[in-house]
């Protein structure tokens, strides 16, 4: 479980989060919504114990993320937005590469494992300049599984890849998710909000601004307008507006 409470991020005067607070249970997978600058990176930032919170506190599984950011390491998995894979060395080196880097000794059998689960088994021996975008983004998630994490960090991981890789990646965080991992997903794309996301928050300006699900969204937003919205997708373009 993740929980937030009342965190606030300043750069000099400027405020990049302003009193957000939340609540993620074990096994959701929760989407993080807004704009660019909107402070979701900082949040995501957060989490993954690389920044620390101007006022607040956030709880990782009962560890606090300040003071306790080895422990939480220990239970997060992160997966950025851009690619963190080195081109020239094959699936195998990478995976083998990135699992130096964590504490406890990975086996191989995990390593096969977890190649085996994105659909990578096949390209073991390949480099990485010769796999395709999708194929890139699922061994990026692969390094971000090695440990096992309770906790899974993912900033934007379909942007720019094929829809049959994405909608393997969308069923494979359904899989983890019902395993007990809790998700925090980050996406700009309407059928991952739609499809994937048990529950959304919209952050605009440093603020949550909504939490919930989309029905829980549709029944607030037709209660304030005249004419109701039945189309998901105004309902979402409708919370994200300024």
């Amino acid at each position: 479980m993740i929980s937030i409470e009342n965190v606030h991020r300043h750069y000099g005067k400027k405020s990049i989060l302003n009193g957000v607070t939340l609540q993620i249970q074990d096994g959701e997978i929760f989407g993080l919504l807004g704009p660019n600058g909107a402070g979701k990176s900082t949040l995501l930032s957060i989490l993954t114990t690389v920044m620390k919170p101007s006022e607040g506190q956030v709880y990782m599984n009962g560890f606090d993320v300040t003071k306790q950011h080895k422990q939480i390491r220990q239970m997060i998995g992160y997966v950025p937005q851009d690619i963190a894979l080195w081109e020239e060395l094959t699936v195998k080196e990478n995976i083998r590469l990135w699992s130096k880097f964590i504490k406890t000794k990975i086996p191989k059998e995990r390593m096969i494992q977890v190649c085996e689960e994105v659909n990578l088994h096949n390209k073991w021996h390949e480099k990485v300049s010769q796999l395709s975008g999708g194929m890139k983004r699922k061994l990026n998630i692969a390094v971000a599984l090695l440990h096992d994490p309770d906790i899974l960090l993912m900033d934007e991981p379909t942007v720019g890849i094929d829809i049959q890789s994405k909608l393997e990646i969308n069923e494979y965080m359904k899989v983890l998710a019902k395993q007990g991992k809790t998700i925090v997903y980050t996406t700009h794309d309407m059928s991952e909000i739609k499809g994937l996301c048990s529950r959304i928050g919209v952050l605009k300006k440093g603020k949550l601004t909504f939490i919930g699900t989309i029905e829980t969204a549709k029944a607030s937003i037709n209660n304030q307008l005249n004419k109701p919205i039945i189309n998901e997708e105004e309902i979402i373009f409708h919370l994200l507006k300024d």
